[in-house]
């Protein structure tokens, strides 16, 4: 399995692997249809203070990984999603879709990092890539 993260408003670079938006919003202009996704993780998203506060300033970064990742860390709800992702899905690519402009400065490539870490007690190294 990798973990790709990818913007959801480019032509989908790859369709065969497992879609999870990781959004609190959904995105404008993009029709469910169109998304292809999987499934929809707004839980997983920034708090909606978090994110406001963050307001995709490059600046802000540091602080917004460090503060993103204590929420994550207290998410009840990304057990079940680490659960899915570890049982279900160990042999298909996982891609972390989001609308933020910045392809380095956004809450999936925080996640990204955070999963790995967190699937690597899980998985198998053999199957889990970067």
């Amino acid at each position: 399995m990798a973990i790709k993260c990818e913007r959801i408003y480019t032509k989908p670079a790859d369709l065969n692997g497992y879609r999870v938006l990781v959004d609190r919003l959904w995105p404008r202009g993009i029709s469910k249809v169109n998304a292809q996704l999987a499934t929809w993780e707004k839980e997983i998203g920034p708090s909606t203070d978090l994110r406001k506060w963050f307001n995709h300033d490059p600046e802000k970064f540091p602080e917004f990984q460090q503060r993103y990742l204590a929420e994550l860390q207290a998410n009840p709800v990304l057990s079940d999603f680490l659960d899915l992702l570890a049982g279900q899905l160990p042999d298909q690519d996982v891609i972390l879709l989001y609308g933020a402009k910045d392809e380095t400065h956004n809450q999936a490539i925080v996640l990204k990092d955070f999963l790995l870490k967190q699937l690597a007690d899980r998985v198998p190294a053999a199957r889990l890539q970067d």
